[in-house]
């Protein structure tokens, strides 16, 4: 005989177990509800895990600190509350796991150089066997931050202040090439205009200079 009514929220899905047996899964509304049944809720919104940062090895041995976060929810509420006795733990371990596979894959170099050397679609790939196995379905998986060993991180900016210290002096050697063969250039066409150069000399005199030009045999003030 139903006794009572079960409010489901829109958020949520709910087990009903009548004697330890389900007697089935409601979905949001309202829903008679028997006597002597328990219900389990299951929050079907999507969540997200962020796991702290972790010890892992590069593929060269360099132990560099990663994170990871995993957006996800639950599809299948039975087998999510029936597979494990905490699904949400089983969802951090298998985490922990793609990570440390991940980076294990990868050199130092190329982590900190490119972060996105490890790709999301690769990691969701990697955790969707385990998120299946308790109901879940992971909708992206992305590797967060890297963190180098400090010695590490020191060499890596002074090879980058290096690096900008030379192209500085690169660019400041071309700029006086530039102008060396400017003068270069203003030289060899005075020496081939004399004319040029007179114009040159007056235009250069300040007010109330006194100026002899030699042109040929005349002379002029």
């Amino acid at each position: 005989m139903f006794r009572r009514h079960l409010t489901v929220q829109p958020d949520e899905n709910v087990l009903a177990f009548r004697d330890g047996v389900l007697l089935g899964v409601f979905g949001p509304g309202r829903h008679r509800r028997r006597g002597r049944t328990r219900v389990v809720r299951v929050d079907t919104r999507r969540r997200l895990l962020v796991l702290a940062p972790q010890d892992v090895l590069t593929a060269d041995g360099l132990g560099v600190r990663a994170t990871l976060a995993v957006r996800w929810r639950v599809v299948d509420p039975v087998t999510f509350h029936a597979a494990a006795t905490d699904a949400e733990a089983e969802m951090h371990l298998a985490a922990q796991i793609v990570l440390r596979s991940a980076v294990a894959a990868v050199d130092a170099e190329n982590l900190a150089a490119r972060p996105d050397a490890v790709g999301s679609a690769a990691l969701t790939a990697a955790l969707v066997p385990a998120a299946t196995a308790v109901g879940v379905e992971v909708d992206e998986v992305v590797l967060r931050d890297v963190i180098l060993p400090p010695a590490v991180r020191d060499a890596r900016t002074e090879l980058v202040t290096a690096r900008t210290r030379g192209q500085a002096r690169l660019e400041e050697a071309r700029a006086e090439t530039a102008a060396l063969r400017a003068l270069a250039n203003g030289a060899r066409l005075l020496e081939e205009h004399p004319a040029l150069a007179r114009v040159r000399l007056v235009e250069a005199a300040g007010p109330g200079t006194q100026l002899v030009l030699h042109v040929g045999d005349d002379a002029r003030a």
